[in-house]
């Protein structure tokens, strides 16, 4: 009995050795990604994708909404096509047919977003305020939910393990940390409240990560500071392909050997292990892109949003690089043009004996990325948990990050979708005056103390506290124990909760206007 067990389990090595030195065999049937499939919601006005797999030279037709279009499978069993746009509504079903048929239901066309970071992204609805309350009115059947499970790869996948799902009580509390990403529930909210159209939402974090794993090798390519990173990669891909060719030949010598024990019914020796890829890795550059995101790619998306940096901190301004580097990469793949890339400016902790300054240099490294186009922030200093690395208000952040969206994607011009943002600085004797974008209708400290955490300097680079004062549309910023002053910092250390906002409630950026 055993040597038959055991002659069952090297058949079964051998079976799969065969497929590892011949080829895949052909597919027999069409299939798809999982990212295609029942309950999705389609990206409205602009080209539908849909891709997958078949028997290499099989025609694959798929029709929906009226529409239809074909393509033939290549040399390798894959295939792609695109449907023209259709406008929002639903729900269709999909039909994709070759050599068998595939039926999608319940395909509603809309808005989708893929929303992607660490933790404060992962973090769930079930863990963050009024979570009872919220989940028991989660009851949205035109906002869809896809949570890409935790899976690095070493080489581009082409599929996760995932479904498409109806939001509902039962599907935003399901799985992960607290159930689905709050602040990508609450964005997602936000659009389809606001627009009354199917919004798709995709979940792709990871608590813990930095920038890095989630970066395309083009993204690395597009940022001279950061092109060092791509000698990394070819690294790895070298040590791989030379632990291959060990591997290979290390099967090649035990094939004989495992055929002589089974044909003798003697003990078959355990196979050589195959490698592991150095970059199948949630620490290692491309690592999460490749199991996390390549998959998803090119499903028609409007934009992404962004929470990370806290494993990154400590960058500083090359922090800048690597968010142009991912956000280069990101829209160099999926080949959707400057596609909108809304983030998160990290809240206020108090980071144990980290100098205080490293948390603002961070925040000043996100608030350059506001150069690079069609990109937006939302500014939490005025929502977080000094004590607490995750706060617990992400109904507030997946909302300002809905106002960037509605007011740059979805023509909604009369809102105002950020606090204030430093414009510039004019010495006048012994006071500054600061000038600001985002002022919305004015002004105001939040909670109506004298506005906090300025700080001014001279000649002799010594910051001391500092009074200020709204005055019209600027600050006035000045100190007695500064007579000729020539900088100003605001909100400089990670446990800055600074008061200064607009009407609109909107907080103000913490920023400085030296280089020192």
């Amino acid at each position: 009995m055993r040597a038959q067990v055991r002659r069952v389990k090297a058949i079964g090595v051998l079976a799969v050795l065969g497929l590892m030195f011949g080829g895949l065999p052909a597919q027999a049937d069409v299939t798809l990604p999982h990212v295609i499939g029942s309950n999705m919601v389609l990206q409205r006005d602009a080209p539908i994708r849909f891709w997958g797999w078949a028997a290499p030279n099989e025609k694959v037709t798929v029709t929906c909404a009226g529409l239809e279009a074909s393509a033939t499978a290549d040399s390798r069993g894959e295939w792609q096509l695109s449907l023209s746009p259709l406008a929002a509504g639903g729900p269709h079903t999909v039909t994709v047919r070759g050599t068998n048929t595939i039926e999608l239901t319940n395909v509603l066309v809309g808005e989708v977003w893929v929303c992607s970071g660490q933790s404060n992204m992962e973090m769930g609805i079930g863990v963050c305020f009024d979570a009872e309350q919220e989940i028991a009115k989660a009851d949205h059947p035109e906002i869809r939910l896809f949570d890409v499970p935790k899976v690095p790869a070493g080489e581009p996948a082409k599929d996760v393990d995932a479904a498409w799902k109806v939001c509902s009580p039962a599907t935003v509390a399901e799985g992960g940390w607290g159930g689905f990403s709050a602040v990508a529930y609450y964005f997602g909210r936000q659009i389809h409240q606001e627009l009354g159209v199917p919004v798709g939402i995709i979940d792709t974090s990871w608590g813990g990560t930095r920038i890095e794993p989630w970066t395309p090798p083009a993204g690395f390519a597009a940022v001279p500071a950061v092109q060092n990173v791509l000698d990394i990669i070819a690294q790895a891909n070298a040590d791989y392909r030379t632990a291959l060719s060990a591997a290979t030949d290390a099967i090649a010598e035990w094939v004989p050997v495992a055929r002589q024990a089974l044909a003798s019914e003697g003990q078959v020796p355990a196979p050589p292990a195959w490698p592991n890829h150095p970059l199948n890795n949630p620490g290692r550059p491309t690592g999460l892109y490749n199991g996390m995101i390549h998959p998803l790619v090119p499903f028609a998306i409007r934009g992404a949003i962004w929470y990370q940096g806290e494993a990154n901190r400590a960058d500083g301004m090359l922090y800048h690089e690597k968010m142009k580097a991912l956000i280069a990469g990101w829209r160099s793949v999926w080949q959707q043009g400057d596609f909108p890339f809304y983030y998160v400016q990290l809240a206020p902790f108090i980071y144990g004996n980290d100098d205080p300054a490293i948390l603002p240099r961070c925040w000043e490294a996100q608030t350059a990325t506001l150069a690079v186009k069609n990109t937006g922030m939302a500014v939490t200093v005025d929502i977080s948990e000094l004590r607490d690395i995750h706060p617990r208000n992400k109904r507030d952040v997946g909302k300002r990050l809905a106002l960037w969206a509605l007011a740059k994607d979805y023509g909604k011009t009369d809102l105002v979708y950020s606090g204030p943002l430093y414009k510039s600085m004019e010495v006048a004797g012994d006071k500054v005056r600061l000038s600001f974008d985002h002022t919305g209708s004015g002004l105001v400290s939040r909670d109506g103390k004298d506005l906090s955490w300025f700080e001014i300097a001279g000649a002799d680079k010594v910051f001391v506290p500092a009074k200020a004062a709204i005055d019209g549309a600027s600050v006035l910023v000045w100190s007695d124990k500064v007579a000729a002053p020539v900088a100003v910092r605001f909100g400089w250390s990670q446990e800055a909760e600074p008061n200064l906002s607009n009407k609109e409630g909107l907080p103000a950026s913490p920023f400085r206007t030296d280089q020192w």
